[in-house]
């Protein structure tokens, strides 16, 4: 993606370009780039406003530092408050309790006082409005500030020359003795009120990233190197290399993702599973940076860095989400293209048809409602009803342990009929436990563990791992094994103890010619219950039977109830054999089970479902359902899986259980209504607004609508939006 410097191209469109080119460009620092919260598609390094809605960029991943904008509108708002209240006073000095200002100060000295105070609100205070009216018209992108731009150039223009040639003015202009009214108040009160707008808009929005801050104050801030020699040194955390080896003393953050190469400890991971409970951490266990270590102190290998690092990895896309757009935002994009150019017309309408029949000074009455039609149908509150809800609903979701890496997840995430889930690591724990030893013969439990755990010990096989592991549990000694060989797709065999040992499936004890009728059996009893059997001969005669399963999660059963309670229907896709994958069906009560499946025909049965109806979601963690992932209406990636499958999903769990779906759904059915509402406000209030601004009520009951309360109506609305976003930050999940 080119991102540009130069201001009049300094706009990327993301239809045309992946947004992850900006955040995993090596060259490019993302705290540098900034965006704009109602398009994100525009881009550009350093500050500024938006060419198309004319408000302020913002950093694509916020930081601590202070914001600019923020600080500029401040200091226009305060200057303009201090001129703008003795400009109020002065102007309707004659409506205060006490004595008439009129009796204080002549009509023509007053004029010039009102003047001088108007001035330099409506020249520096307002200037930055200037600047993006200007910058619309030039680029033909009319918005909010064009009409603002317009409603305070018309107000004090007019003002400034009906006090410096007040005889240029027809009797149509003049109202009792002649007098020329002018309406310097009415523009200082419109800046300020706009400015005080935008400083508590600008307050609301920097609020919206404080998940983001969260999450980058979750970082260490220095590691402690240990050199060749020994030597440990504490250095940044810019610093640190991949291969370093890195001393982590009790209590201290690990700095960096890594593994641990010696030494042991208990580590509170909750920042990334949510779960309170620490980990034992020993030789070869992996660490992840920002996680709390415990009572024990270990050496670590750094193995990810920087922006590769599992903590940077969920910020980019915290990031990237909230500067997403939902489908629904085209609606607001749609109206707002079209409104400013009607809202022009109705206010030049509203002038000549006021300017033709209105009371007397008729085109004064015209200029005025005018100018509030202009100020009270910025549209800031309708470009802001969507983004706003979408990054604090992102931020939430972030504390949640969901990772939504775009608006457009959120918003199909609460239509979707069907959830697709693979079977081993997302409904189960992906991790193997021993749980069936079945001796036969004059074997016992003990031997047959013992044996079976001996001739595994030198592999790498998750079952192996496995039964070995369940032989350390139950303390059993593990002999060493001669004449080991392999046989591929069947089993292994070997000496322990003098004795031939064969362990495998079926075809294994056939070619080995093991008899072992009783045992097959047994065996399909055992499969039934969603275990993976083995077979284990000694010297040639049946010994026992070794059962294996995948345990279910904790979680899995209580989520897909859930799921089930909302009418949605549960698929279970999975590699594994028909027997083991209904058994787990079975258990969870999943509605179908598709097993023995390639991941090709994975995306075929996604494909099958989607041409059927269906909204699709697929929840998987390995590589072979990354092509699923990307098939389904939103893939959901489990956050203990792979990277791969991570970038093919829409929507990631950071604690990898289906729990996470539950919470991402009720986040979206949120989101969602908390959009509704914001939209139908902005629309709601336009609606409303503009009308009686032009004056529609004035016939009926003789109430016209100042521009000072047009501006007032118009910076509430937009602080009501973001006021109402905000409340998903303490929505019940």
């Amino acid at each position: 993606m080119e991102i540009s410097k130069d201001s009049d191209h300094n706009c990327c469109d993301h239809h045309h370009h992946k947004k992850s080119d900006v955040s995993q460009s090596k060259n490019i620092d993302n705290n540098a780039i900034y965006t704009c919260p109602m398009h994100p598609e525009i881009r550009q390094i350093g500050p500024g406003s938006c060419p198309k809605c004319g408000m302020a960029l913002e950093p694509l991943i916020a930081d601590d530092s202070e914001n600019e904008e923020l600080k500029d509108m401040s200091r226009r708002f305060w200057f303009a408050s201090a001129f703008t209240l003795p400009l109020f006073i002065l102007a309707m000095g004659d409506m205060l309790p006490g004595k008439p200002i009129s009796q204080i100060v002549s009509p023509g000295i007053r004029v010039w006082i009102e003047l001088a105070l108007a001035t330099p609100v409506c020249l520096w205070s307002a200037w930055p409005f200037y600047v993006r009216a200007i910058d619309s018209i030039k680029r033909m992108s009319l918005n909010m500030f064009t009409l603002i731009g317009l409603g305070v150039t018309v107000a004090y223009l007019y003002s400034l020359i009906a006090t410096l040639f007040p005889n240029l003015f027809p009797s149509s202009f003049q109202g009792e003795g002649g007098h020329v009214a002018v309406y310097f108040e009415a523009s200082g009160v419109i800046v300020t009120l706009i400015l005080l707008g935008q400083v508590l808009e600008l307050k609301a929005r920097n609020s919206t990233s404080s998940a983001i801050r969260g999450l980058l104050g979750l970082a260490a801030k220095t590691a402690k190197r240990v050199g060749v020699d020994g030597r440990e040194d504490d250095i940044p955390l810019e610093e640190v290399q991949i291969g370093d080896t890195l001393r982590v003393r009790p209590g201290e953050k690990v700095p960096v993702d890594g593994v641990v190469v010696e030494g042991s400890s208990s580590i509170d991971e909750s920042m990334i599973t949510g779960e309170p409970i620490p980990v034992e951490k020993n030789v070869g266990s992996s660490v992840v940076g920002a996680t709390i270590n415990g009572s024990g102190s270990f050496l670590m290998r750094a193995e990810k860095i920087g922006t590769e690092t599992l903590l940077s990895r969920i910020v980019q896309m915290v990031a990237e989400a909230q500067r997403s757009k939902a489908p629904i935002q085209k609606l607001a994009d749609l109206v707002s293209g079209y409104f400013v150019p009607i809202v022009i017309f109705i206010a030049i309408l509203t002038f000549i048809v006021w300017s033709m029949f209105g009371p007397s000074p008729a085109m004064a009455y015209g200029m005025i409602n005018a100018v509030a039609v202009l100020i009270i149908a910025c549209p800031c509150a309708l470009g802001l009803a969507t983004p706003m809800s979408i990054m604090v609903a992102t931020g939430r979701a972030a504390s949640l342990g969901v990772l939504f890496k775009n608006a457009e997840a959120i918003e199909i995430l609460r239509k979707v009929t069907t959830i697709v889930v693979d079977k081993t690591g997302t409904l189960t724990e992906g991790k193997p436990k021993l749980v069936t030893v079945y001796p036969m013969g004059h074997f016992s439990e003990s031997e047959v563990l013992k044996f079976a755990s001996s001739l595994e010990k030198g592999s790498e096989h998750p079952l192996a791992s496995a039964i070995v592991k369940g032989a350390e549990e139950k303390e059993i000694s593990i002999s060493k094994v001669s004449e080991f060989s392999s046989v591929t797709g069947k089993g292994v065999k070997g000496k322990v103890e003098e004795n031939e040992i064969t362990l495998g499936n079926k075809a294994m004890m056939e070619d080995s010619e093991v008899d072992f009728a009783e045992g097959f059996v047994k065996a399909e009893e055992f499969r039934s219950l969603g275990q993976t059997v083995m077979f284990l001969s000694v010297n040639g005669k049946p010994a026992g039977l070794i059962g294996v399963a995948d345990p279910i999660k904790e979680s899995t059963v209580s989520a897909i109830k859930e799921l089930h309670s909302e009418g949605l229907q549960v698929v279970m896709l999975t590699g594994d054999s028909r027997t083991t994958a209904e058994a787990v069906a079975k258990k969870l009560n999943i509605d179908r089970v598709v097993a023995e499946v390639l991941p090709e025909e994975k995306v075929d049965e996604v494909k099958r479902l989607q041409e059927k109806g269906q909204i699709v979601a697929m929840a998987g963690d390995g590589i072979n359902d990354a092509p699923a992932l990307a098939k389904a209406d939103v893939g959901i990636a489990m956050g203990t899986g792979t990277d791969v499958a991570m970038e093919s999903a829409g929507v990631t769990l950071v604690r990898g259980d289906l729990q996470g779906i539950v919470k991402a759904r009720k986040l979206s059915h949120a989101t969602m209504s908390n959009i509704k509402q914001n939209l139908f406000f902005a629309f709601f209030y336009n609606a409303l607004g503009v009308p009686v601004a032009a004056g529609i009520l004035f016939p009926f009951f003789g109430i016209l609508l100042s521009p000072m309360i047009a501006a007032t109506a118009m910076s509430f609305s937009s602080v009501s939006v973001i006021a109402n976003s905000l409340r998903l930050r303490s929505k019940s999940i």
